[in-house]
């Protein structure tokens, strides 16, 4: 229906730059790292309560139904209704969160608390993540509110509290779920919009956080028949869990439908040990690291497998590979053996998005018009809240309108013009899905960041081609 499209029109540039330079003005108070960083997210939602109120219910002057749900002082959650004409018919914009991850300004190049626009460039803390997202969805239930738009759908949007940090929970759309105050939503789709490049992400991995504890025998280096070291033990034994992590969860056939840029991993990313002269063979150490898994497999069953590669280490480790002449995990005449120990930190699932739902082919239909083509993507970083709607049912769909470097057409999963048929898009470039999607994310949660003006206009077209299209 392209009349909607027209009436809602583009991005007012002047009306979201002068937003979103109030918004990011509130940046500073709304870092998301407890406990020495508790967000105050109330200071962005006067800023939207604020565009929004001469439209809304609450002053007579528009049709815009405005609810703030706080369960923590300061730290509020806005729901914007805009009522349709049908029962039952609704499409929702949600994820766009208020609080945002910490900012250092000596490392800056400019100041990450105040908005600064260098041509296209919208530069400061929260631009890309997701302050940016926030002003671009207020301008849009803005016009509705504006025009008065007659349509079949209700309109929600959902912004939220406290999505950068999970070690405080009940505050934001955990919080609206439980209490059922998103139930509504369950009856159209639901975007999610807080992810980058202009392209629907369908997947998302799932996180196992492990530490492998090694436990040996201080020595003497010079003397290193008479120590077991765990340095050795927790190479080898690591080596070991990798090679049967990878034999038993191998690339899975769904990851090339959905386009994601690697297969599960597990792989360390940090070790330490209690400290010693460099003569000492230490007593112990620790290898710490992650499981990242795309969504086909299930994460209990991973660390099922984790602690039986441990467990059948510890019963037979002295088979396990050594280094060296004198190198060995057991020393017979002492009764000792080495050892080793996993634990495991709060894990996450992944995510697939329901390729044949309703939402996946109006985002794509949308994005090939506005955006010239469409790629949906996956990668295994971690959105841990949309695996929780889904669960609940929610028809979740990912978007986010911030690129930072010139946009590729790489590999992903093509799609024809009604969005079902999906087929690996061969030829376009050489460069793997990964390439080109992972440097636009470049500046999410980074110094210097910022987000391009351009891009949010694209994004307001792609809201605007959705209304429209499900209106249908």
């Amino acid at each position: 229906m392209a009349d909607i499209e027209q009436i809602l029109g583009d991005l007012n540039k002047d009306s979201f730059v002068s937003l979103l330079k109030n918004i990011i003005g509130e940046s500073k108070y709304v870092q998301n790292n407890p406990p020495e960083l508790i967000p105050e997210e109330d200071r962005v939602v006067t800023h939207v309560w604020n565009s929004l109120l001469p439209y809304s219910t609450t002053t007579g002057g528009g049709p815009l139904i405005v609810n703030h749900v706080s369960y923590f002082p300061k730290r509020g959650n806005l729901i914007v209704e805009y009522p349709g004409t049908e029962p039952g018919k609704i499409l929702s914009f949600v994820g766009m969160h208020m609080d945002v991850v910490t900012a250092h300004p000596s490392d800056w190049e400019f100041d990450p608390f105040s908005l600064s626009i260098d041509g296209e460039k919208l530069r400061g803390r929260g631009t890309t993540d997701c302050l940016g997202h926030v002003a671009l969805v207020t301008e849009l239930m803005k016009k509705l509110g504006e025009t008065k738009l007659k349509l079949k759908s209700t309109v929600v949007a959902v912004f939220i509290a406290n999505e950068e940090n999970s070690s405080i929970t009940g505050v934001g759309v955990d919080a609206l779920v439980k209490d059922g105050l998103l139930n509504k939503l369950k009856g159209g789709p639901l975007f999610w919009i807080d992810t980058a490049d202009k392209q629907p992400c369908i997947g998302t991995g799932g996180m196992i956080p492990w530490k492998l504890h090694f436990t040996g025998k201080l020595f003497h280096s010079g003397l290193p028949h008479k120590a077991i070291n765990p340095l050795e033990l927790g190479m080898e034994a690591l080596k070991e869990l990798q090679s049967r992590f990878y034999k038993d969860f191998p690339p899975h056939k769904e990851e090339q439908i959905y386009g994601f840029a690697t297969p599960s991993t597990m792989k360390p990313t940090q070790w330490s040990y209690p400290g010693g002269g460099i003569n000492q063979i230490p007593a112990e150490c620790t290898i710490s690291g992650d499981v990242r898994l795309t969504p086909f497999y299930s994460v209990n069953d991973v660390m099922n497998k984790l602690q039986e590669y441990v467990d059948e280490i510890n019963e037979n480790i002295e088979k396990l590979d050594t280094r060296g002449p004198v190198s060995k995990y057991v020393l017979p005449e002492e009764n000792l053996r080495g050892s080793l120990t996993v634990t495991f930190n709060e894990v996450s699932s992944g995510v697939a998005c329901d390729l044949k739902s309703r939402g996946f082919e109006v985002l794509c239909k949308a994005t090939e018009k506005v955006v010239g083509h469409v790629k949906p993507y996956s990668i295994t970083g971690t959105l841990p809240l949309i695996r929780e709607l889904k669960d609940e049912g929610f028809d979740v769909q990912t978007a986010g309108y911030v690129v930072t470097k010139q946009e590729k057409q790489g590999t992903g999963i093509g799609v024809d013009q009604g969005g079902k048929n999906l087929n690996r898009s061969m030829g376009l470039m050489k460069d793997t899905s990964r390439s080109s999607h992972e440097g636009l994310m470049a500046t999410y949660h980074a110094k210097n960041e910022y987000c391009l003006l351009s891009d949010m206009c694209e994004g307001y077209r792609i809201f605007s081609s959705i209304i429209s299209q499900l209106e249908a």
